[in-house]
């Protein structure tokens, strides 16, 4: 797979970050051997590629669950009542952030700001947005990906 990528975007430094995106987009996640195999074909370190993936909170390098939900932390979203938002998904996936449940069905996770500044609280499942949210909205977007 990784050949196939660097057939596509190149062998540059500037792939990097593209490649990156496509593993997680066909695997879920970046995995050490994945990494590994991104370093070799580029010709640069295993440490630069981890680097730069680690860098980067869309780059998850441990495995997920099938939906990943980001919720946002800054300060806006802070005030306007992510405590609350986070407080209820983990009460209705029985997770804590940073966790996936028993299923892989969810990964939950903060994240920097994610662009919704002005409809704070807000979240993402995959690259799905979700805005203004309250404890209500949460549980029924939740029962829909549960179907």
């Amino acid at each position: 797979m990784i050949e196939n990528l660097t057939k596509k975007y190149g062998k540059s430094r500037e792939s990097l970050i593209p490649i990156l995106q496509a593993v997680v987009e066909k695997e879920n996640y970046l995995s050490e051997e994945a990494m590994n195999e991104i370093a070799k074909q580029l010709d640069i370190s295993a440490a630069q590629v981890y680097g730069t993936a680690s860098f980067y909170s869309f780059l998850d390098t441990e495995p997920r669950g099938k939906y990943v939900i980001r919720v946002c932390k800054s300060i806006i979203a802070e005030m306007k009542g992510k405590k609350e938002i986070i407080r209820t998904l983990e009460n209705v996936l029985k997770i804590k952030v940073g966790q996936t449940t028993s299923d892989n069905m969810f990964s939950l996770l903060e994240t920097n700001d994610i662009g919704w500044s002005d409809q704070e609280p807000s979240m993402l499942i995959n690259e799905n947005p979700y805005t203004n949210l309250t404890p209500e909205k949460v549980m029924s977007i939740i029962n829909e990906y549960r179907k």
